[in-house]
């Protein structure tokens, strides 16, 4: 079983309120819920319904208020987040195939 500690270094662990999530990533509440809105963040959450963030959906934040604050719409930001975390993904999933092709090869 996780021990609370080992939960806290998982990037995916639901452990920041709205408010904390809002001072973390200097972005207001009222803009977590639009990226929530745009479908970029579905937060987690708690028993009485709170929502919960993640370290990896306080990065995804960041890049978006980043994003908005040079002036890209918040709906063009999250699409280019999506599909920059897509790519990434087909990338190393790539790489990963390249690689045991090579190794099958040898």
């Amino acid at each position: 079983m996780a021990q609370p500690d080992d939960m806290f270094d998982d990037e995916d662990f639901p452990a920041y309120t709205m408010g904390r999530a809002a001072e973390i990533t200097g972005a207001s509440p009222h803009f977590l819920r639009r990226l929530d809105e745009a479908k970029l963040i579905t937060p987690f959450r708690s028993a009485g319904g709170h929502r919960r963030y993640s370290r990896y959906q306080l990065r995804l934040a960041v890049r978006a208020r980043e994003m908005v604050d040079r002036g890209i719409p918040l709906e063009a930001a999250c699409r280019i987040i999506i599909l920059e975390d897509q790519l990434e993904d087909a990338l190393q999933l790539n790489q990963a195939y390249q690689g045991r092709r090579h190794a099958n090869a040898a």
